[in-house]
Order: structure tokens, then C-alpha cells, then sequence
């Protein structure tokens, strides 16, 4: 009897026509280096100063960079006389994600990290913890890289907009500093079990392990509840972000270009969703 292999998955033309013209941009060493340079300078960083970085002629450094410009790793402005090259923050993730794609790695995560702190509570949201919750929200709005959103939401639009079953809140020593919360994506029957989910750290308590013990706890009760599907958007500057969901299961959809404005500033995002082991 023959052997039944799975079916193979099939990458669309397009996603990998791009990925394909990525790659073969950076089949040149000397463009590697050039892009790892602008990566690893936040604040940008001039021709003159990469070709001194990589020891070439700035006429090949400018070609290299035009080459780079033009797939969109970096970008170029002119300050005075100086030409200014910084780093696409959307190729931060979008290129591991091109090379995830590439190798199938993009379903679904296990769920969760052990390493969950031991000092952070997480409970659910009581009627008394939404000023310290509209402060976070406010704080992770200030960042510019969290949500569209440039005013915390009332109290009354936040308590009307989330699942009463899904709001979290954690604490530290005594102090609320995090909150997570799921909010259903239609009023349609058929999508009663999919949500939108969010969720933000305090600004001085970033960096331990806060959002790990919230979205373990989001993603845990909504698989006992029977949410089948949790999403949300990230914008692709938020990395922190994005890696904190990935661990939590989500997986990585797609890449949203120029999706809204904030500030008059088109941003893309990606969209990562985690389906339900359990349903």
C-alpha cells in the first residue's frame, strides 16, 4: 500500500516574487554589511560615515545604497549637504518574516513560556482599577507605536467594548501594572468566538515579564471560554510586541501596508492571530 504524505503547501506567486527580489538584493556581502550598519544605528547614519564603516569608495557605497533604497531596506533624506540613511522599520520584522514564510514557519506557536514571573498577580479587572488602567493606556499610546488611538478612551467606551469575561489586570507589589482585555471583532453569531485582544504594560515596569503573565492568562481563560480565534494588529516597530505574541501562540497573517495614520504618518502593521488548540 503507498505511503499517504501530507500535501505540500503551496507559497502565493506574488509573496514569493517579492521575497525573491529581497533575497537576491541581498546576495551582495558588501549591501549586508551596509544594511546591518543602518540597522544597528537607531538615530541614522551618513554615506560618509558607512563608507568609512566598510572601508569602500563612496561611489560604490552610493550604488550599494540605491539598491538597498529601492527594495525598501532603507531610507535617504538630506540634512544640509549630508545624505541621511536610516533603517525601514518595517524590514525589522517583515524580513524574518519573508524567511519564516520561505520555511513554513508560520502556524501556530505552543502555548505558553514557563518562565512566567513569580512576583506578578494577574486577576480580573474590578470597578476600582480604571484610572490606574486608563494611565497604562495612556502611557502606551505616548509610545506612538501601540495603537492608532491619540486619547484613552473613556471609561463607559471601554467597559461597553470588552468581553466582561476577558479583562485582566496584573500586579506588582501592591501596584496595578498591566492590563489585557478582548473585545468581539462582529456582533454576528458566526463570529462569536473570535475577539481582538490588547494589551499594555506599564512605562516603568516594561521588561519583566509583565505581558507574558498577561496574555498567558488572556490566552488560557479564552480557550476554557471557548474563543476559537484571537487577533490583533502590531505595528511593525513594536518588535517587543510582536515577539511577546508570538511566544503567547500567535502566528503571523500578513503585512498590513499603510493600514491607518497617526499624526499624519501612514504606518503598517501586522496581523497575528492564535486559533484555539482546544475548539
Amino acid at each position: 500500500m503507498p505511503i499517504a504524505l501530507p500535501q505540500a503547501q503551496v507559497l502565493p506567486t506574488a509573496e514569493a516574487a517579492t521575497y525573491a527580489d529581497w533575497f537576491a538584493c541581498l546576495a551582495e556581502p558588501v549591501r549586508v554589511r551596509l544594511l546591518h550598519a543602518v540597522a544597528t544605528s537607531p538615530k541614522g547614519v551618513t554615506v560618509g560615515a558607512l563608507t568609512q564603516i566598510l572601508g569602500t569608495s563612496q561611489s560604490t557605497c552610493s550604488f550599494h545604497l540605491r539598491k538597498l533604497a529601492e527594495v525598501g531596506f532603507v531610507r535617504t533624506h538630506k540634512e544640509g549637504t549630508a545624505t541621511i540613511v536610516t533603517i525601514n522599520e518595517a524590514c525589522c520584522t517583515g524580513l524574518p518574516h519573508a524567511a519564516d514564510a520561505v520555511m513554513g514557519l508560520l502556524g501556530p506557536q505552543p502555548c505558553c513560556p514557563d518562565n512566567l514571573p513569580t512576583d506578578v498577580t494577574v486577576r480580573a479587572l474590578d470597578p476600582g482599577d480604571w484610572p490606574a488602567v486608563r494611565r497604562i493606556y495612556g502611557e502606551g499610546i505616548a509610545t506612538g507605536i501601540a495603537t492608532f488611538e491619540t486619547t484613552v478612551p473613556n471609561r463607559a467606551t471601554l467597559d461597553a467594548r470588552w468581553l466582561p469575561d476577558h479583562r485582566w489586570v496584573a500586579e506588582l507589589d501592591g501596584e496595578l501594572v498591566g492590563w489585557t482585555a478582548a473585545a468581539p471583532v462582529s456582533a454576528r453569531d458566526c463570529y462569536a468566538g473570535v475577539a481582538e485582544t490588547a494589551v499594555y504594560v506599564a512605562e516603568a515596569h516594561r521588561g519583566r515579564g509583565i505581558g507574558k503573565a498577561l496574555l498567558y492568562k488572556q490566552v488560557t481563560e479564552a480557550d476554557t471560554a471557548g474563543l476559537w480565534t484571537l487577533q490583533t494588529s502590531i505595528f511593525t516597530e513594536n518588535r517587543a510586541s510582536l515577539a511577546l505574541h508570538h511566544a503567547a501562540g500567535y502566528r503571523t497573517i500578513g503585512l498590513r501596508e499603510r493600514i491607518a495614520r497617526r499624526d499624519d504618518t501612514w504606518h503598517d502593521t501586522f496581523f497575528v492571530e492564535r486559533r484555539s488548540p482546544v475548539n
